[in-house]
Formats: structure tokens, C-alpha cells, sequence
């Protein structure tokens, strides 16, 4: 199968690459010092720059976008980015999109696919549930997705499959995904323990983002989404701390801001802790 690569742009923002195909996931190019606005008046500042910017990405197929926050969708992708490009995304999120003239926008109703096709490849998309914040509160926030790629042959079965969280709290329906897809090569972690008004968190903090790898089952499991706004307030280290307290630290993908790391499937892991 063609080689797969995952590319850490800043924030959610990745590359994932695989044989002809090129995806960009949540775009977020603001810079250090820049407000993402999240909706009731609030916002958080940028604290790290992206590893690039919006000028600087390669001829993107597809993007994958979690939800409608600043933090995921900018106004600078806005701007730039070209308004014929698909964009796999919740109803919600594609209907706003649409109406800002991104034609292609595609909402996804949960456990829906899509798949895109470039010569003898396909990847298809499936809509993952999500849950942004906890109980009737999740209603004030804008629905969310998380995604499951399935890469393979045009005809055939699936070669590889990557689960991106989405900007999720960890949930009963993980198990659920773990029971529809039990073989998943790769999982993309949206972490940060994000509180809003110090208060109210709406995204996994290190404990909730190992419970959710457990749940998953992914093999192997790349971290994003932590360090890069004021309202992140789980490091990457309080992760790394419950993998190794659980006996996964076997698991983890870490990959620094601009570094690729390559996905491969779990046949090819020579070794696996358990968890």
C-alpha cells in the first residue's frame, strides 16, 4: 500500500498524506497574539505560531473539519482558502460554509461516509459522534464530528484507518466506534482539558484523552490540540502521564510542531502495550 503520513501543522491543523491523496484537517492560521472567537462574546489568544502558513500549504484535495470554532476555522483559511474545495463537516457547519460561498462544504450525519476518489485510490470519511460539552450544555455549543478515514484501493478493502477525536469529551459512543470498527490503525487525539470561563470544560484533558484511547482501540495515537490558546489547560505532559500510569506508553506518536510522522497499520507495529 502507498506510504500514509501525518504532518503537524499547529493547534487540530494537520496534514495527512497518503498516495495521491493530500487532506488538511481543522485549518487554523492565526498567529501568536491572535484572538479565535468562540462564540457568547468569548475568545482566547493564540500563544504559538503555526509551523506554516495558509501560503505555504501544498494542493490540499479535501479538508476534514471537527465543528465551526475560530480555533478550527479561521478567518484566514476563510480567505484564502479556495472556495471549491470540498469540506467534510457537520450539517451545521456545512450550511454556514455554503452559505459563505464554499460550494462543496458536505454535511456528514453521524456514522455517515463519503468517499473521494483520485485514480486507482480511495479514502473515504465517516462521520464520527462527538460531544462537545457535557449533558444539555453541548446544545450551546456548535455540534461537533469526530472522523474515521478509511484508506485503500479504488475497489477493495480498506488498508489503513485513522480516527481523528474531533473536539470531543471522552463519551459512551467511543465504545460504540471501537465495536463498529474494531481495527483501528491510528488515532488523532484532540486533547488541551479546554475550559471556558475557567469553568466548563468541553475538551479531553490527559485522563479523559487515555480513557478514550483505551475505549478506542487505536494502535497507535498522534496528540494535537493542547498547547496552543489560553483556554488549554492540560499539557501534553498530564496525557503522556496517564499513557504511562496505564501502561501505553508504547502507543503514543508524539510529533512536534512542523514534524511528520508516518501511519502505518497495526500489522506493521512490532510492538504494542497493552491497554
Amino acid at each position: 500500500m502507498p506510504d500514509a503520513t501525518l504532518t503537524f501543522i499547529g493547534n487540530a491543523t494537520t496534514i495527512i498524506r497518503y498516495g495521491p491523496f493530500t487532506l488538511l484537517t481543522d485549518p487554523n492560521f492565526l498567529r501568536r497574539g491572535d484572538r479565535a472567537y468562540l462564540g457568547y462574546g468569548l475568545s482566547s489568544e493564540r500563544l504559538r505560531d503555526p509551523a506554516i502558513t495558509v501560503d505555504d500549504l501544498p494542493a490540499v484535495d479535501a479538508v476534514v473539519l471537527s465543528h465551526l470554532h475560530d480555533d478550527h476555522w479561521d478567518p484566514v483559511a476563510e480567505r484564502h482558502l479556495d472556495r471549491g474545495l470540498p469540506v467534510l463537516t457537520t450539517g451545521a457547519a456545512a450550511r454556514t460554509l455554503n452559505g459563505r460561498g464554499f460550494r462543496e462544504a458536505v454535511g456528514l450525519r453521524t456514522w455517515e461516509g463519503q468517499p473521494l476518489v483520485k485514480g486507482d485510490h480511495r479514502v473515504t470519511v465517516t462521520a464520527m459522534p462527538g460531544r462537545h460539552a457535557p449533558g444539555p450544555l453541548r446544545h450551546a455549543l456548535p455540534p461537533v464530528m469526530g472522523a474515521l478515514l478509511e484508506f485503500g484501493p479504488r475497489a477493495g478493502d480498506p488498508e489503513l484507518r485513522m480516527y481523528i477525536s474531533g473536539d470531543t469529551l471522552m463519551h459512551d459512543a467511543v465504545a460504540e466506534i471501537a465495536r463498529r470498527y474494531p481495527r483501528i490503525d491510528a488515532g488523532v487525539v484532540h486533547l488541551g482539558g479546554t475550559k471556558l470561563l475557567g469553568l466548563l470544560t468541553v475538551t479531553m484533558d490527559g485522563r479523559q484523552g487515555a480513557r478514550w484511547l483505551s475505549t478506542s482501540g487505536c494502535a497507535t495515537v498522534v496528540p494535537v490540540h493542547y498547547d496552543d490558546y489560553t483556554v488549554f489547560k492540560s499539557p501534553l505532559s498530564d496525557f503522556e502521564g496517564e499513557l504511562h500510569r496505564r501502561g501505553m506508553d508504547a502507543r503514543l506518536r508524539r510529533v512536534e510542531r512542523g514534524g511528520t510522522v508516518p501511519i502505518v497499520p497495526r500489522s506493521r507495529i512490532s510492538a504494542r502495550a497493552p491497554g
